[in-house]
């Protein structure tokens, strides 16, 4: 979900004229051939049905191919499919000397070469690939779709806003509101034009092809060569592999054109999204210097296409001259991926206004709880004022609990409490343990969130760590995996402190009431000396009933900003 949530701030944060001029300068300055990756090559690479040749055969030929069989004992055909396959093993002997010997069917060591070299070619597609595509799809072709459609992703990513929703409908529900961004992203996606269509198509067919061929099980066909002293290098049985040479055909004869530029700039900037934060990072520098490492790679698949005629060498360890590769398909349903992307995104941001609205209300509700007063922020926890502190989760909530201390808790409630720990009577004794346990959990509030506050400061245990694994010189997936591990520690430890006072605050409530007769289950009894401890007023009676409802409140404002947390 996290690595979500950075990819949909990939898609929505990068200006969309500044994708534009980065796909125009690099396509202005790309040295990538054009020349196609995979051609058709010579007259013998079309299918052919020996079968159906050999009926074709003038009858002199057939006769002769007769006469043979009484010589070799085998049938007329079989021997001019012999033939056959002989001419076209002396082709690619021709062609390229040092891959195939089709008498013994093997791979030599020239072909077990080209093919390291096309392993770590496609390596470098398949790095690409596993950053971007396979960890957000639909992200990936949102931030596509802003290349080939800008004017759709435009008003998708505009008119899909809540807040310009929501400002443009100021007395619509929110459940309308959701419906209005719904329709408005249908009316967008129905601007899409055909050849906008057919380009998404064609970039997605691309990728497509692209993982056919990276995803390859290259060492398991490299692994199965062996050194061979009679070839002076590694070989290996043609048709030992060929399940895997066919596929391995299937991929380099979908990809017969280099990728579309808008497609390598996506793979391009998803790829190099986890070092956007690094000091002098230039994002146009490091695209055109991943296009350099891009046309490495493609023109050794060009080479490999034009050095190793993959397709005779099946047909020809196959026996089968009739045998074609089969294209990848796939790429239709970028459309899918697409809506369904942007309707996600829909319900997330929606998620996101409703949550920061009522956040805002919470806001509203903390003056109103205190008077006036503003939130009492910890100095080491970050927060809009203190973005350089620690960011755990639970901070809100931590200093919220802090400011009920200083304002509610010591001036007002502990004169309510205090003499009923010190001299109250309780009617069931087991009451006053409960009480006795509560009350101190609140009382030593503020010392606990001191005592973490202090630990996350630049100088506590939490802190230095943190800025230690920040500092580290190592991968960046390790040294977030650190900050992150002192930063559960640190929110379970202030988790602890809010359940503390969230519980305590309960069963206050609980057991308040029962000094008050309001408790239907009889576990809590009556204060059987709250009349002395009343004197001649009311108003320590009245201080009982206002801080019932105090802590009801302050336990429904822990429950809400635990919630708004998530």
């Amino acid at each position: 979900m996290a690595d979500n949530r950075n990819f949909d701030r990939l898609v929505s944060n990068l200006p969309l004229e500044e994708r534009q001029s980065l796909l125009k300068k690099l396509t202005g300055h790309s040295t990538i051939s054009k020349e196609p990756l995979y051609f058709e090559d010579g007259d013998t690479v079309s299918a052919r049905d020996l079968k159906g040749e050999y009926s074709d055969l003038p009858w002199f030929y057939r006769l002769w191919f007769h006469i043979l069989s009484f010589f070799k004992a085998k049938a007329p055909s079989d021997i001019f499919g012999d033939h056959q396959v002989s001419t076209l093993g002396d082709k690619i002997t021709e062609r390229s000397p040092g891959l195939y010997n089709y008498q013994q069917k093997l791979l030599l060591p020239a072909f077990y070469r080209q093919l390291e070299k096309l392993k770590e070619a496609t390596r470098f597609f398949y790095s690409a690939l596993d950053i971007s595509v396979n960890r957000d799809k639909g992200a990936f072709f949102a931030f596509l779709g802003s290349l080939e459609m800008p004017d759709v992703h435009k008003q998708l990513q505009v008119e899909t806003e809540p807040g310009y929703i929501a400002e443009n409908n100021p007395d619509t529900a929110e459940k309308e509101l959701r419906q209005i961004a719904f329709r408005t992203m249908d009316d967008a996606l129905s601007l899409i034009t055909e050849d906008q269509r057919n380009n998404m198509y064609s970039d997605a067919r691309s990728l497509n092809c692209l993982r056919a061929l990276s995803t390859f099980l290259y060492d398991r066909l490299i692994m199965s060569f062996s050194e061979d002293s009679a070839m002076n290098g590694l070989t290996c049985s043609a048709n030992v592999v060929k399940d895997l040479l066919v596929s391995l055909d299937n991929a380099l004869v979908s990809l017969k054109v280099i990728p579309p530029m808008t497609l390598l700039e996506s793979l391009f900037v998803f790829l190099l999204n986890e070092r956007a934060e690094e000091a002098g990072f230039d994002i146009s520098r490091e695209i055109s210097r991943l296009l350099i490492k891009a046309e490495e790679s493609l023109t050794i698949i060009r080479d490999f296409n034009k050095q190793v005629p993959l397709t005779w060498i099946i047909r020809c360890s196959s026996r089968n001259m009739s045998y074609v590769p089969k294209e990848t398909s796939g790429g239709e349903d970028w459309y899918v991926i697409f809506r369904d992307y942007w309707r996600r995104r829909i319900e997330i941001l929606f998620a996101d206004y409703m949550k920061d609205r009522r956040r805002r209300e919470l806001l509203s509700a903390f003056r109103f709880f205190f008077k006036g007063r503003e939130l009492k922020k910890l100095e080491n926890i970050a927060s809009d004022s203190n973005p350089d502190g620690l960011p755990i989760r639970g901070g809100t909530a931590l200093s919220f609990l802090h400011t009920f201390y200083l304002y509610v808790f010591m001036p007002e409630v502990n004169k309510i409490l205090r003499p009923v720990m010190i001299d109250g009577q309780f009617q069931k004794k087991e009451n006053r343990a409960e009480f006795a346990e509560s009350y101190n959990n609140l009382i030593k509030v503020e010392d606990d969130i001191v005592k973490l506050d202090q630990k996350i400061s630049p100088e506590g245990e939490y802190g230095k760590r943190y800025e230690q694994a920040r500092q580290e010189m190592t991968a960046l997936q390790v040294k977030r995996r650190k900050m992150q591990i002192v930063l559960e520690e640190a929110q379970e430890e202030g988790g602890i402190i809010l359940e503390q006072a969230r519980q305590a605050s309960l069963n206050m409530v609980d057991i308040l009431n029962g000094f008050r007769g309001r408790d239907s289950t009889d576990r809590y009894g009556l204060l059987t000396n709250l009349s002395d401890l009343a004197g001649q007023t009311s108003q320590f009676v009245k201080g009982l009933d206002e801080t019932i409802q105090v802590f009801q409140k302050l336990s429904k404002l822990l429950e809400d900003m635990d919630f708004m947390e998530d």
